[in-house]
């Protein structure tokens, strides 16, 4: 089995600890966490985390198995890209002189669908949604003129399909 790019979602009840107990799961395995998002869900009083890791789906079903252990733990799925749709957000500080010096900025900015999301004396900072290439992309852009800061958040993303978390919880009422 060759390693491919999975997006874990699970849902669970809000209780401290869980995160270590997940994180756990992959260490003992060996397996690299790529990106780790946790939010509030479509459901009430439910959280969803959503883990991309790069493995077998022989280890990715094993490491389901093991989350669905756990006892805050509603459910949990695993999906290939092809099966969700997904995107990262990330944004870049960069100097203020460069928005209006470097006319390549600007097309840059344009050309890459990103958002000036504020200015200031000093720098100006970009925002980008989109597949974590398109991110990458931008990145590589920009830094020749200077990036001052860089973040990326993990992915986040919904599965083509229907999950049938909610029929899950009404069974559990």
């Amino acid at each position: 089995m060759e390693n491919k790019i999975f997006t874990i979602s699970v849902y669970s009840e809000n209780n401290v600890g869980l995160l270590n107990r997940i994180s756990g799961i992959f260490l003992k395995r060996h397996i690299n966490i790529l990106s780790l998002n946790v939010s509030e869900s479509e459901i009430e009083n439910v959280s969803r985390f959503i883990i991309v890791v790069n493995t077998t789906e022989k280890w990715v079903q094993n490491i389901v198995g093991q989350i669905e252990k756990q006892i805050e733990v509603i459910k949990a799925f695993y999906h290939i890209d092809e099966e969700t749709i997904f995107l990262e957000s990330a944004i870049f500080k960069i100097e203020s002189s460069l928005l209006f010096d470097e006319r390549q900025i600007q097309n840059i900015i344009k050309e890459s669908h990103s958002e000036i999301v504020t200015v200031s004396r000093d720098f100006f900072v970009i925002s980008k949604s989109g597949k974590r290439s398109e991110i990458n992309d931008l990145y590589n852009k920009l830094k020749p003129y200077g990036i001052m800061q860089f973040v990326r958040s993990g992915r986040i993303s919904v599965s083509k399909e229907k999950m049938e978390i909610s029929t899950i919880l009404e069974e559990l009422k």
